[in-house]
């Protein structure tokens, strides 16, 4: 396993979670729901710029490889479920959409798997619609997150928004997947 800064930072997104996710087990007494909500968007805000940031590093610095190729997308849907998760505990998102957005995940994860062990891994690359539903639930899980009002934004309102236009945008990026994936399992069914 190669060891690079870029992997640090991968290896850094994955340690936050338990910390993430255990923000919101403190006792009230201890932290308030207020602190609770700054230090969990913190998390997440800083867990997000890493993803961003370890693969312009891995590219700017040439230490892309194979291992880091693996573990990036599993650190970022580990941390984009987990905040999911706990929106949907602290009843800030509909189960329904955290669903939407997991079970996705979960099936895309897998279509590409599969799609590479059939050599046909090109043909799953990144679509510009996915990177708008990723930038869309990016910054919609913080302002859920968060969920003070900031002066006359309501980050609840907004990320609310967002989250459903990041899920409708999973639906389809599914689908657009799925219909490109569609030739090869008839090829090699």
């Amino acid at each position: 396993m190669p060891l690079n800064v870029p992997i640090l930072l991968t290896w850094l997104r994955i340690i936050l979670i338990p910390l993430f996710v255990g923000i919101f087990y403190f006792e009230k007494s201890w932290v308030s729901e207020a602190n609770q909500n700054l230090v969990a968007t913190v998390i997440f805000t800083v867990a997000a710029i890493t993803d961003w940031l370890d693969g312009w590093l891995a590219r700017r610095l040439n230490q892309t490889s194979a291992f880091g190729a693996f573990l990036d997308p599993v650190a970022d849907k580990l941390m984009v479920a987990a905040a999911l998760i706990v929106l949907v505990q602290i009843a800030r998102v509909d189960a329904i959409i955290a669903l939407i957005i997991i079970s996705r995940e979960i099936t895309i994860s897998a279509l590409r798997e599969w799609m590479a062990k059939i050599g046909e891994a090109k043909s799953m690359t990144v679509s510009f619609l996915g990177k708008i539903k990723t930038v869309s639930q990016m910054v919609a899980i913080p302002l859920l997150l968060y969920h003070d009002e900031i002066g006359i934004l309501d980050p609840q309102r907004l990320g609310t928004w967002l989250i459903y236009i990041a899920a409708l945008l999973t639906l389809i990026s599914m689908g657009y997947y799925l219909k490109m994936a569609l030739p090869q399992a008839w090829k090699h069914n």
